[in-house]
């Protein structure tokens, strides 16, 4: 018989105990090094299973079929009779060159490729010229429009169909198809123009700024990227321990940029001008429409009242930060923009200690996506079940692929998880619809939704599984949130399906997620350590919920500021620069000063994707903290609050008014006032305990 053998090595008992923490087959596809299982006769079947797409090639022949079905379907929206028939063809056209347009949106900044991503940049341009046309084709809004004329037939649709042949008739107008035929060229002209200059702003505002190396300290030329006798700032270095290092990148990133100023002038002329011609007071009330907010006058008295309200925080924030530049920096403690960053994190882990490193072995990719798991299976009745893709179905190899199946409804959709970092990625957490839900009048079935996540996780190693910092978790979170609201609803039109939505309800649920993402009833089911198996100490979440709210007031105040001067920008012309109302906005919104030579206007590229819509982010925030404390703070593992979450928010995708869903879920009428209230109460707690604390 063979001897027992010695007891192992200390250094192996960690790795034997991991054993001990077994995983569901969802935790342990994500903490497990994909092994793609090589089929030699399995045929390519393509990107996302569309067989075109088995090679860059594909994409071309794919529009092509995409755009003689559109011929088809353009031809029968254009002869229907009007009725609930005229809306359903819209829709099917929608989806067949949203199906490809989006797939390609996606594929054009995220294929490791360079041909794929070639190939799917051009599928956008022509899918958009395409529905450009569609948007200025008079005998398709005609067809709409005597369906939205007769108060008979509109009578005999539901809710769903009505608001959807709205939402196209708005399309319709925001293109000037109402015009006469020298106003609506002038309409298309803009158009074209806006395109133009919106692509130009976006990779000019993301350009670095070079300086001569003589003009800054030797000693600091490290800190930046060399170009000859160059230094090259492409950031504000804003996490930087030096106070000097902070401030040359600021006033160098910052620097304005003539053509930029120039280009930036002249898109907000160009937005002002076309709103005005399809019949909008200003850009900001065209872009408003729809939304939960509705005006920019609303957006306005809700920045105001909001920072009435935190006046007396945020001056409490400035002075806790003051206080730490002093013992940091006696000879110079004057606060400036630069600092605000910085030394609010610093305040932060001076009073709470929230080392990153101290929490991520707890916080596996695998605990978490398992943790996921049973949150909406509590919550939902849903599971996220691993499947191995195609091949060629992904377009990297450590892509997952999860179904999302509900316990008695069956398949809702699938999630596609890009989560790992490679070369050439963009470095940004985001969600992708690449088909959205509706139902087939052809087929009799529904379409399912696929969406993307895309992370930027580290890769697994030999020794370890991906470890996520508590920031990385609830973003992973917040992304599941967005891909929940896809799977979820149960649209009948791809043109509202999942979060299609107004842009100020679309962060609700995503936002939502990351209150489950903090709240120790819920982190305990999953965080352990990937090691011992040890759960998550209840004190190391508490001192992370409680650090939050540490400077949360200034920096609520920072994006109160951004969101007013976007406001500004779209509304009526100011007869003065873009850098003067800067300036005029700072020294309202914000406590801390005006940098002379700076433009920080010129590098918020979120003035394209969010024009008049930058406080859609803090508007969102109010209504899920709202839904968070009245409905899922006393159990937020509770079927029947998760059902009813479901059926009055995340169902209708933008089938319905977006405040009609929020005050379904809250069963009243919220008022800006108590969206305000919900904000503040939010940076309040053991506020006063804290500040006490802090000056003793």
């Amino acid at each position: 018989a063979e001897a027992t053998p010695p007891p192992p090595p200390v250094c192996l008992r960690g790795r034997l105990r991991r054993n001990v923490t077994t995983w569901s087959p969802v935790g342990a596809a994500f903490n497990a090094k994909t092994h793609r299982r090589l089929n030699l006769f399995e045929k390519n079947g393509g990107l996302f299973g569309v067989p075109e797409l088995s090679c860059p090639a594909g994409f071309d022949v794919a529009t092509k079929n995409t755009l003689k079905k559109t011929e088809r379907l353009l031809e029968k929206a254009c002869s229907c009779s009007p009725g609930i028939e005229t809306v359903e063809s819209f829709d099917q056209l929608s989806n067949g060159l949203c199906k490809v347009a989006d797939l390609a949106d996606f594929v054009k900044v995220a294929h490791p490729d360079p041909e794929f991503r070639k190939a799917a940049e051009k599928t956008c341009i022509e899918i958009g010229t395409v529905v450009e046309k569609l948007n200025t084709n008079v005998e398709l809004c005609q067809s709409l429009k005597k369906l939205l004329d007769s108060p008979d037939l509109v009578a005999q649709l539901d809710p769903d169909t009505r608001r959807v042949a709205e939402l196209f008739m708005f399309d319709f107008e925001i293109s000037g198809i109402h015009l006469d035929d020298k106003l609506r060229k002038e309409a298309v002209a803009l158009h074209v123009k806006l395109l133009d200059l919106s692509n130009e702003f976006l990779v000019s505002s993301h350009m670095p700024n070079r300086i001569a190396r003589s003009a800054i300290p030797e000693h600091l030329h490290v800190q930046f990227a060399s170009e000859g006798s160059f230094i090259q700032v492409g950031g504000l270095h804003a996490d930087s321990p030096d106070d000097l290092v902070r401030e040359i990148a600021y006033r160098i990133y910052l620097y304005p940029n003539a053509d930029l100023m120039e280009c930036l002038e002249e898109l907000l002329k160009c937005r002002y001008k076309l709103a005005k011609l399809v019949g909008y007071e200003s850009y900001g009330h065209r872009a408003l429409k729809g939304t939960m907010a509705k005006t920019p006058e609303t957006v306005m008295s809700f920045l105001q009242l909001l920072t009435d309200k935190l006046s007396d925080r945020y001056t409490k924030d400035f002075k806790m930060m003051k206080n730490m530049k002093k013992k940091i920096n006696p000879r110079n403690f004057e606060l400036m923009p630069w600092d605000h960053p910085f030394l609010s994190g610093l305040v932060r882990a001076e009073r709470y200690n929230i080392e990153p490193s101290l929490y991520s072995p707890y916080l596996s990719l695998g605990a978490c996506m398992e943790g996921l798991n049973n949150l909406f299976s509590q919550l939902y009745g849903v599971s996220l079940m691993s499947e191995q893709p195609s091949a060629g179905e992904v377009w990297s190899e450590d892509v997952r692929k999860l179904a999302v199946v509900h316990d008695t409804e069956g398949l809702l959709g699938y999630i596609y998880c890009d989560f790992f970092h490679r070369p050439n990625k963009p470095h940004q957490d985001c969600h992708f619809t690449i088909q959205g839900g509706r139902w087939c009048q052809e087929t009799g079935q529904y379409q399912h939704p696929v969406v993307v996540l895309m992370l930027s996780l580290p890769h697994p190693t030999k020794s370890a599984p991906t470890l996520l910092t508590p920031g990385m978790m609830e973003n992973l979170f917040h992304e599941m949130g967005h891909a929940m609201h896809s799977m979820l609803g149960r649209t009948r039109y791809q043109h509202v399906t999942g979060t299609r939505c107004a842009t100020d309800f679309a962060e609700v649920p995503s936002i939502l997620m990351e209150y489950f993402a903090t709240d120790y009833r819920v982190i305990s089911q999953f965080a352990r350590h990937y090691e011992t198996g040890q759960p998550l100490p209840e004190s190391m979440v508490a001192r992370l919920c409680e650090s939050k709210k540490v400077c949360g007031a200034a920096d609520t105040q920072l994006q109160i500021f951004y969101a007013v001067l976007d406001q500004i920008y779209h509304g009526k012309p100011q007869n003065c620069s873009t850098t003067d109302i800067l300036k005029e906005m700072q020294q309202k919104f914000y406590s801390l000063p005006y940098t002379p030579n700076t433009a920080w206007q010129l590098r918020f590229s979120h003035l394209i994707g969010y024009g008049a819509k930058y406080y859609s982010y803090l508007m969102s925030r109010a209504v899920a903290s709202m839904v968070w404390k009245q409905c899922f703070v006393q159990d937020p593992l509770n079927r029947d609050m998760g059902e009813r979450y479901r059926r009055e928010m995340l169902a209708h995708g933008g089938s319905k008014e977006p405040m009609l869903m929020v005050e379904g879920m809250l069963q009243r009428q919220p008022t800006i006032e108590d969206f305000v209230d919900a904000l503040v109460s939010e940076l309040s707690l053991n506020f006063e305990t804290f500040i006490m604390d802090s000056e003793s």
